[in-house]
Formats: structure tokens, C-alpha cells, sequence
């Protein structure tokens, strides 16, 4: 991996942005865990899922083509909210204050077929750490098949990804779950990043989740069903997870006003870290509160940017600390205000880094 630096001669963004926060729980009294409100989503969400794949399975008979399809995509859409709410606030330390209970919860990943302990990484550290980076953060990492930004190689492929991409994110969970994850683990990198050391827990917490998905996911429902209406009912479930969980990240990262930054060789950032993950970053649809449950609050990616060790369920309180701070400091605070006018910027942006090798002229 290339050697990336932030500037640390002045913090001063980050100290102001940090002691609002602090002071803002503080005088709430609020945990920086979750409350309530993550807890019911809980007791929704896998009561959900495990209803739809057992209803699929067991009342097939009973059930119209399109209901059993119609079910199925739901499940696909619940497993990506659970993704969302469950897996990610547990795996970031910020479900609860009990070590074992986010240890656990985050275990939910491995049962929908990925795995907490490279998630950790890949994410938690490298995503969060160098977001944005062309060479770095494995998360734009998707050249020659779609380019991200504009220090990615560029192919005449390219000029048609804004319409293909939908594809590419349709089987990216089938990807992760069946490609990327193996990937990683035998060559022991994420990307350019060398893994942390496997040891016997987790190498065997790798193979048993696997193992689990293949009887679970697709030995079982084979039995039941058959594998004609399997392999279709796990290509729905599949094809809305994927294009869930792709879209909401893209549209954190890439859109107008995303910034992003190139480290094939050893860099330095001039901004901080905390700068640069704002200005890496963009919200979407901050008032609409389906979008904000189904997502698990990731619409407010800039917070959740800022302070990943707080529960999704308090980013709405503080976006607004954020927005004072960043307009203290000139800084200016990417946010879109419906999904709509969100997924339209992550289209132009992808059609732009498809038409033109090299940036546009201002």
C-alpha cells in the first residue's frame, strides 16, 4: 500500500466539531450507542427476513409466481436493511456499549453470506480512513469494468457504464459473497492492503460462515424447491440487495461535489482527516424518514464519516452541529435533498468519468 498522510498542524475543525458533539450528548444525557429505536428495528427486521425465507420455502406450493417472486425480492431488500441498521452499527462498535453484543450482531454479516472480520477492515479502517483515495480504498476500486473517478484507467467501455453500471451493482452482493470475499482472504490483501493476520478463529469462523450459506441459501431451498425456482428466487433476492447496497454507498461518494484524491505512489493529503472525509462525502435526503429507517441513517454519511463509533440513530441531531462547524470553517457541506436528485448526480458523474479521460475544463 502506498504511504497516505493527512496535514496535522492544524486541527482546529475537528477539535470545535468534536467538542460540540461531546457536549451536545453530554447535556442530553444520550448514550453514543443505540437506543430504542435500533433495538425495534432489530426485532422488525430478522423477524422479517426469517418469515420470508421460511414462507418462501415452506407455502411455495401455495403462493403465485409473482407473490413467491415478490417475496423474495423483499427479502433481498431486508437482508440489505439489516445490513444497514444491524450489522453496520455493530461491526463499527456502535450498537451497544457491551463489547460482545456488537462482537455478536456482527456476526450477522457472515450469517447473509460476508464476513465481519475482512468487513472490519476493508471498511472500517482502509474506507474510513483513506475514503476517496484512487489506489487505496478499495471501495472505488472497480477499474477497467467501471471508473470512479478520473485517475482510474479509462477504456471505450466506459462511455455506456452510467446505463451498464445498474448491472454491475445487480450482482454485486452475489459478487462479494461468492468472488470478493475468497479473493481476500487467500490473498490475504484488500486491494493494494495487506490483510491483518488470519489466525485459527477467524479462519475458521471464514469457512464455517461459508459453508453455513451454501446449506442454508442453497442446498436447502434446492431440496425444497427444486433449483430451477431456486436459482430464480436467488437471483431476485440477490439483484435487490445488491442494487441497495451499492446505491447507497455510490451515492455517498460518488456525486457532484465529491472530492477525490490519487496515491499510486507515497501522498500527503493537505486537508486533515476530518476535512477530508467531508469533503470526500455527501448526504442525501436528510428529511425523508423512510429513506432515513430502511438505510440506517447512512443518508447522513458525512456524520457517520465523522464519528463512526456513534449509532446511526443520533446522526439527524447532530447533522446540524456539523453544518455550524463546517460554515464556521468554510467548508463546504455536500447534501442532496431527495434520493432522486442524488442518484441523478451519481449518473452524470459516472457518464462524465466515461466520456472524458481526463477532466472536464471548468
Amino acid at each position: 500500500m502506498s504511504k497516505v498522510t493527512f496535514q496535522k498542524s492544524n486541527t482546529a475543525f475537528y477539535s470545535t466539531l468534536k467538542s460540540r458533539v461531546d457536549e451536545y450528548f453530554k447535556s442530553h444525557h444520550l448514550e453514543k450507542t443505540g437506543n430504542w429505536e435500533l433495538y425495534t428495528k432489530t426485532l422488525i427486521l430478522v423477524p422479517l427476513a426469517v418469515g420470508l425465507f421460511f414462507s418462501v420455502l415452506f407455502f411455495h406450493d401455495s403462493l403465485s409466481v409473482v407473490a413467491s417472486l415478490g417475496m423474495c425480492a423483499l427479502l433481498g431488500l431486508t437482508l440489505a436493511s439489516m445490513g444497514f441498521n444491524i450489522m453496520h452499527d455493530a461491526c463499527h462498535g456502535a450498537y451497544s456499549k457491551k463489547d460482545w453484543v456488537n462482537e455478536l450482531l456482527g456476526y450477522s454479516l457472515n450469517i447473509m453470506g460476508g464476513n465481519a472480520f475482512i468487513w472490519k477492515q476493508k471498511h472500517n479502517i482502509i474506507h474510513h480512513t483513506y475514503t476517496n483515495v484512487d489506489g487505496v480504498d478499495d471501495d472505488i476500486a472497480k477499474s477497467p469494468l467501471i471508473r470512479q473517478c478520473y485517475t482510474q484507467k479509462w477504456v471505450p467501455a466506459h462511455k455506456w457504464q452510467h446505463i451498464y453500471m445498474f448491472i454491475v451493482y445487480a450482482i454485486s452482493s452475489f459478487a462479494w459473497v461468492f468472488i470478493m470475499d475468497f479473493n481476500k482472504y487467500l490473498s490475504r490483501k484488500i486491494y493494494r492492503t495487506k490483510m491483518w493476520d488470519v489466525n485459527r478463529k477467524e479462519q475458521i469462523i471464514f469457512w464455517v460462515g461459508k459453508l453455513y450459506y451454501l446449506g442454508v441459501f442453497i442446498l436447502l431451498p434446492i431440496s425444497i424447491v427444486g433449483l430451477k425456482a431456486w436459482a430464480i428466487g436467488f437471483g431476485v433476492m440477490h439483484v435487490t440487495m445488491g442494487l441497495s447496497l451499492a446505491l447507497v454507498f455510490q451515492l455517498a461518494h460518488v456525486v457532484e461535489g465529491a472530492q477525490f484524491e490519487e496515491a499510486y505512489d507515497d501522498k500527503h493529503i493537505e486537508n486533515d482527516w476530518a476535512i477530508h472525509q467531508v469533503v470526500t462525502t455527501a448526504n442525501f435526503a436528510p428529511k425523508n424518514l423512510l429513506v432515513r429507517w430502511y438505510v440506517g441513517g447512512l443518508n447522513y454519511q458525512i456524520e457517520h464519516h465523522l464519528f463512526p463509533k456513534v449509532s446511526h440513530v443520533h446522526y439527524p441531531a447532530i447533522s446540524q452541529i456539523v453544518k455550524d462547524v463546517c460554515k464556521e470553517y468554510h467548508i463546504n457541506y455536500n447534501e442532496f435533498k431527495t434520493t432522486r436528485s442524488a442518484i441523478l448526480s451519481h449518473i452524470k458523474m459516472m457518464k462524465e468519468f466515461g466520456d472524458h479521460p481526463q477532466p472536464v475544463a471548468a
